[in-house]
Order: structure tokens, then C-alpha cells, then sequence
């Protein structure tokens, strides 16, 4: 088939996960050709993997200081741009449209008629999943970004819908988890004032915080070291951390429970996907959800028990598989062969996790 597939470039989740099915893909005689959306200066590690690509601006949140920014989201949309990408684009060689949460490549499907597959967490929010507050408005929101035929959500549990594990990556599924002999704890906050998150930590003078932040190069402050964000750097921190604090996005989160690293996330203001996150952690008894990180949160989370890891199967290969037989229709039985090795260790009374909070 010739695939068009499209990748929202704002969390490195999105670009990690396109990476395997691209590669996936190829491996199985598809053509394939990305479009990568977002901020188009941002600077996106291993571009060469993604082979035939194209960069578009796309729609994005603005978030400053863990809250997002709705008045400078406003005035930084262009819609302009973005429904002239739509239109002038030429999808008349596509066969099938996969989108990671991309909203141009969903709006060129639509607008050519071609199937689509929609992959990613937020596609989750299409079925009973818990979420975070009784407004409706942003789950249509979140339901319309994007607009697939078939949507394929990823989450933590099934929640007895047609919903697939996390896809894990390689260099992290290969990874044999273990404590430091100096523990220490992992901090990616990325949305956060750096300044502010360090002042914090250096709260807590008698632990030991490896932070991974937009910096220049690395540096150490008492307690707190700070790196730069280095991919394999930040796999092997996470391998041999006692535990992770972060935003509640989905993908980083997913990475810590596979390796069994408890969670300890401040969701971010105004986001109904992180706080939604946050309130599927907290049900499925998988991790910690704060409203504000102080050093009393920090060190109550600290003392709690150590989690087993979830080691949730591997997806890529057998999504790709389903995605190769053309039937679309049914996703239950792909469903079903993903979650059967995990089925004993995520047996939560689903009906207890639906409803909104």
C-alpha cells in the first residue's frame, strides 16, 4: 500500500512511536510518506529515520510555567496555513492515511476519502475511559482534532473497550531495570520554570534528583544535576532511577510502569488529557497525581511502596499486521491478542474506572 502518515512533532511520544511503525511498515513492503506537524522550528532528533517527509506548521497549545496559555494559543493559530496545507496537498497516490494525533493528515483523508487510522493515546477518549471533569466541551474538542475512520486509542488498561497496550519502544524494552547503588530519582519537567523545579528540589537536600531539561550542557546544583536531553542518556537514567516525577503525559509514564518506576505527576493546568492521566493513574493504583509539587508531596510519594513492572506486550508488529490485512472494521480481536499476557496483572474492576471525576 501506499501510506500517507502523519505525526504530531509536540511530545516526544508521538515521534517515538511513528519511528517503529515507519520503520515497522516499510519492513512489510508499504510505501510510506510522513507529514510532521507542530512548531515547525522545533528541533526534532533523527530526522533521517523518518525517511520521505515533509514538515508542515499544524496547530498547536502554547504552555508556560505547567499551564496552558489559551490567549497565546489564540493569537499564534494560523488557520490560514493550515487549511491551504489540506487543500493543496496531493493525496491522489494514498491508499490509507495513519495519523498519530496529526490534524492535517486527518483533514486530507477526509477531504479525499481515503481510509483512515488514527493511533495514539488521545484516541483512547473515543471510548469509557475516565476523564478528568464533567465539561464536555474538551473531550469533543479532543475528539474532532483529529478525526479518523478507525480510531486505535492507547492506554495503561483496556478498560474493556477496543483499546490497545502502550507501544514501548525497543531501547526501552530492552532495558534491564535496577536501582542505583546512589538512588536517585528521575525529574522531566519539561513545562515547567526550570528555575522554580530546581529551588524545589534543592528543598530536599538529602536525596538525589537527575533532571532532564532544554539546556545547553550539563550542570549540578547541590543535589540536583541537570542534563540536556539526550535520548539514550535519558533510557538508561530511567532504568536505574527509584522513581520518575513528571507532567502526566502518556508515553513517558508508560516507559516508567513497563520497567516497574513508580509515578509521581503534576498534570498540567488546563490539559484534559493530563488530568485525565492523572486520574486513570490514581484509579488503576499505577502511580501518584498531584496539584502541586511541594517537598511534603514529594516525600510522602517517595515513601510509598515500589511497583512491579507492567512489561506491557509488544504492539508495533502486530498493529502493523492488522493495518496489512485491510480490515479495519473489527479492532476487538486485535485488541484482545495484545492484551493476553497482561490480562492477570491488569484486572481492575472496570466499572469503577469510567466515570468522570
Amino acid at each position: 500500500m501506499n501510506i500517507l502518515y502523519g505525526v504530531q512533532t509536540t511530545g516526544n511520544g508521538h515521534i517515538v512511536r511513528a519511528k517503529m511503525m515507519l520503520r515497522e511498515l516499510r519492513a512489510c513492503g508499504h510505501e510510506v510518506h510522513a507529514v510532521l506537524s507542530g512548531c515547525p522550528t522545533k528541533k526534532v532528533m533523527g530526522l533521517e529515520d523518518f525517511g520521505s517527509f515533509e514538515r508542515k506548521k499544524g496547530l498547536t497549545f502554547a504552555v508556560k510555567d505547567g499551564r496552558i496559555c489559551y490567549l497565546k494559543t489564540a493569537r499564534h493559530l494560523d488557520f490560514y496555513t493550515f487549511y491551504h496545507d489540506i487543500k493543496r496537498f496531493d493525496a491522489g497516490a494514498y491508499d490509507l492515511v495513519i495519523t498519530d494525533y496529526e490534524p492535517i493528515t486527518a483533514r486530507i483523508a477526509r477531504r479525499n476519502k481515503i481510509p483512515s487510522i488514527g493511533i495514539g493515546h488521545l484516541y483512547a477518549f473515543a471510548h469509557r475511559v475516565p476523564v478528568a471533569g464533567a465539561n464536555p466541551l474538551p473531550k469533543l474538542i479532543m475528539n474532532r482534532y483529529a478525526p479518523v475512520d478507525y480510531p486505535l486509542g492507547l492506554h495503561w488498561h483496556h478498560f474493556d473497550q477496543p483499546i490497545l497496550p502502550p507501544t514501548i519502544p525497543d531501547a526501552v524494552r530492552l532495558c534491564r531495570p535496577f536501582i542505583h547503588a546512589e538512588p536517585y530519582y528521575l525529574v522531566y519537567l519539561p513545562f515547567e520554570n526550570l528555575k522554580q523545579v530546581v529551588s524545589l528540589l534543592n528543598q530536599l537536600p538529602h536525596r538525589l534528583f537527575r533532571v532532564y531539561a532544554n539546556v545547553d550542557k550539563p550542570e549540578s546544583r547541590a543535589n540536583v544535576s541537570i542534563s540536556p536531553f539526550c535520548r539514550q542518556g535519558f533510557i538508561d537514567d530511567l532504568c536505574g532511577c527509584s522513581g520518575a516525577i513528571c507532567n502526566a503525559g502518556f508515553s513517558f509514564i508508560s516507559e516508567a510502569l513497563h520497567l516497574g518506576k513508580k509515578v509521581l505527576t503534576r498534570p498540567l493546568a488546563g490539559q484534559v488529557e493530563q488530568q485525565s492521566n492523572g486520574l486513570a493513574l490514581t484509579r488503576l493504583g499505577l502511580g501518584t497525581a498531584v496539584t502541586a509539587l511541594t517537598p511534603t508531596a514529594i516525600e510522602q510519594w517517595i515513601d510509598t511502596p515500589a511497583i512491579d513492572p507492567l512489561n506491557f506486550p509488544e504492539v508495533t508488529s502486530l498493529l502493523v499486521k492488522w493495518i496489512s490485512t485491510g480490515r479495519y472494521d473489527d479492532s476487538r480481536l486485535l485488541m484482545k491478542q495484545c492484551w493476553r499476557r497482561n490480562d492477570a496483572s491488569l484486572s481492575a474492576e472496570t466499572h469503577l474506572l469510567y466515570a468522570t471525576e
